[in-house]
């Protein structure tokens, strides 16, 4: 079999108009395999290289959707192949039904192509984390086992993995959106620069010891990464988003957490490192006062991570350049998070920046973009 660059999609559909409209809507991104019957769909999907994601029709001869699903999930061989239903049923029994079986979603007949293609990719970036959390743990059973007798090194070599892990994870969103790696980087030092300094306030000093400093720093890069679920027109528009669109943009934090919690799952343990990477990703865009999405938390209802997060990430989005703005200064954006204190942000957190503002400019200043000579030089105070 020819190993190709875009993904495979296998299209199983026993109506040959069906399986036309469905390759001819996919071909230009994906690979596309077409099979008109379960059982060679079975075969094709045990072939190597197998495909990336299975769109299958119910009603079919001979053997239906449902059975197929069921022998899919049941075989070792195939059972992490993501498997979307596309059906004229619409009964809600049978989209439980297939559910049940192990499909990731169901999408009902005459199939709408935006949203097929919004299911698609959003499932391949989700089998994309799941197959890299799962490579990863692999290979770390077989270093464990390996290496039982060098502690040290050992531990080094987990902490590594778990670093390259967080960032390749962080990449797919950072290959989607218009913002660079560099502001991975400098929201990475900013949570921690401000953990570090809230470490010893009372309201913060049992939560923030050393260990989870360090993971929180881990899981920070995380905090878009269900961009990778946002259609392109949305995500990278140079203007303003009309209310229909950011209604959409504000799903990324759903997508984020569930892609996250998806990997877990198909591991089928939880990742202790990646416990801050959900909090951040679901929560990094509530507000103080409730006023945030996705679930409009107030005040200490929303996990510190992300209300670190939050600060961090408005900071740097103020002071970078855009396609659709010019960078900020940096005492224009310190002025805009005080008058946030209470509002949009936890005053204490606030308090905090405001008196490490300089370490923000100079994190800034060592990750700033190539092309973003913007950055106003900081004043060579602190203080709010």
């Amino acid at each position: 079999m020819i190993l190709h660059d875009k993904p495979t999609l296998l299209v199983v559909d026993d109506t040959p108009d069906n399986l036309f409209l469905l390759s001819e809507l996919l071909c230009d991104i994906y690979h596309v395999v077409c099979s008109n019957n379960g059982p060679q769909a079975l075969q094709m999907a045990a072939r190597k290289p197998q495909p990336d994601l299975i769109l299958l029709d119910v009603m079919m001869p001979v053997m239906d959707g449902y059975e197929v699903c069921r022998r899919l999930k049941s075989d070792p061989q195939t059972m992490d192949i993501p498997v979307i239903f596309v059906t004229a049923r619409s009964d809600i029994d049978d989209e439980e039904r297939g559910l049940e079986l192990g499909a990731v979603d169901y999408i009902t007949k005459p199939v709408s192509p935006p949203i097929v293609m919004a299911r698609v990719k959003t499932h391949l970036a989700m089998k994309a984390t799941a197959d890299l959390l799962r490579h990863q743990n692999e290979y770390l059973e077989l270093e464990v086992e390996k290496r039982t007798q060098e502690v040290v090194r050992r531990s080094q070599e987990i902490q590594a993995i778990q670093d390259v892990t967080i960032m390749a994870m962080a990449s797919l969103a950072e290959t989607r959106d218009n913002e660079t790696g560099n502001h991975i980087r400098r929201t990475q030092y900013y949570v921690k620069a401000l953990a570090e300094e809230l470490k010893t306030h009372p309201r913060f000093c049992e939560t923030l010891d050393e260990r989870n400093i360090a993971l929180l720093f881990k899981s920070a890069p995380l905090h878009d990464i269900g961009k990778v679920g946002i259609p392109d027109s949305i995500l990278l528009k140079p203007g303003k988003l009309t209310p229909e669109e950011f209604e959409i943009m504000k799903t990324h934090t759903i997508l984020g957490r569930d892609a996250i919690q998806h990997a877990e799952e198909q591991l089928g343990m939880n990742v202790d490192f990646l416990r801050y990477a959900k909090e951040i990703a679901y929560s990094h865009q509530e507000k103080w006062d409730g006023s945030g999405y996705p679930l409009g938390l107030k005040g200490e209802n929303i996990p510190l991570s992300a209300r670190l997060m939050a600060v961090a990430d408005v900071y740097d989005a103020l002071i970078s350049k855009r396609v659709y703005k010019p960078a900020m200064p940096h005492d224009k954006a310190v002025s805009i998070i005080r008058e946030g204190a209470g509002s949009h942000f936890d005053p204490d957190i606030v308090a905090a920046f405001l008196g490490i503002q300089q370490t923000f400019a100079e994190i800034a200043r060592r990750y700033a973009d190539v092309d973003n000579d913007d950055l106003e030089a900081a004043p060579t105070h602190s203080g709010g």
